[in-house]
């Protein structure tokens, strides 16, 4: 009867590894040979031995670091105050379609650079507070 306790591996296709450089029965070397590299403990690397190590070190690297924290697209208000008119509706659907931004996945930001001289009303983006302060200053309103 075939069940998970008499399940064994296939005959042949589990090897004993042999154990080098214990002593016992294996003469002087323990079954090493003598001298250089590989007759020490430690002596070679595991990648070494697999012919790896050449590739490994061939294989370009990626450099540098790359952050895990969603950022936002940014925007300063000087792009907002040559780009709309008075009175506009600012939603991130609205800068993607005017191509001010390219990808609102993660959101939109508006940073306080600049100066703004119109009135927005600016929806469903997040504002810093200098940002804040210069809408509300110029007569607009953060929804």
């Amino acid at each position: 009867m075939l069940t998970l306790n008499t399940i064994k591996p296939a005959f042949g296709s589990k090897k004993k590894k042999r154990d080098l450089g214990r002593g016992g029965k294996r003469g002087t070397y323990s079954g090493r040979g003598s001298k250089g590299q590989k007759a020490r403990s430690g002596g070679t690397h595991k990648l070494n031995r697999l012919g790896m190590r050449r590739l490994m070190q061939e294989t370009p690297k990626l450099r540098g670091f790359k952050s895990r924290q969603i950022k936002p697209a940014v925007l300063n208000l000087d792009i907002l105050n040559k780009k709309f008119t008075d009175g506009d509706k600012v939603t991130p659907d609205i800068l993607l379609e005017k191509k001010i931004v390219k990808n609102i996945k993660n959101g939109v930001k508006i940073l306080g650079d600049g100066e703004l001289t119109l009135k927005l009303e600016i929806a469903n983006c997040s504002v810093s507070k200098s940002a804040k302060e210069k809408i509300e200053k110029a007569g607009g309103k953060i929804l």
